[in-house]
């Protein structure tokens, strides 16, 4: 019976092993680099023109409990005024809110 111990044969069925160990370590810090360092450089859903835009900011706002539904759609009316959004009946009240 020959084990891994006394295999002569060459370095054994182990060897397969190295490969995976170095795809892992990979994986590893390139998950590590993208949930910390690469986080703040416009790659995720926050980057864009519009990303602080003042109905963004507003619904920001409002979804964080800052302002109350009567404030939020008194200021959206506002900036639908100021800004021109084509909201596609997004900005009247009613509806699913």
């Amino acid at each position: 019976m020959q084990t891994l111990a006394n295999w002569d044969g060459g370095p054994g069925p182990w060897i397969l092993f190295f490969p995976l160990i170095w795809a892992a370590v990979i994986v590893g810090v390139v998950t590590l680099l993208r949930r910390t360092v690469w986080r703040g450089r416009g790659r995720g859903p926050q980057s864009g023109p519009d990303a602080q835009s003042p109905i963004t900011v507003l619904g920001h706002r409002f979804a964080s409990g800052e302002i109350d539904e009567d404030e939020y759609w008194r200021r959206l009316s506002v900036l639908d005024e100021q800004f021109g959004r084509s909201a596609g009946g997004r900005g009247k009240k009613g509806g699913a809110a």
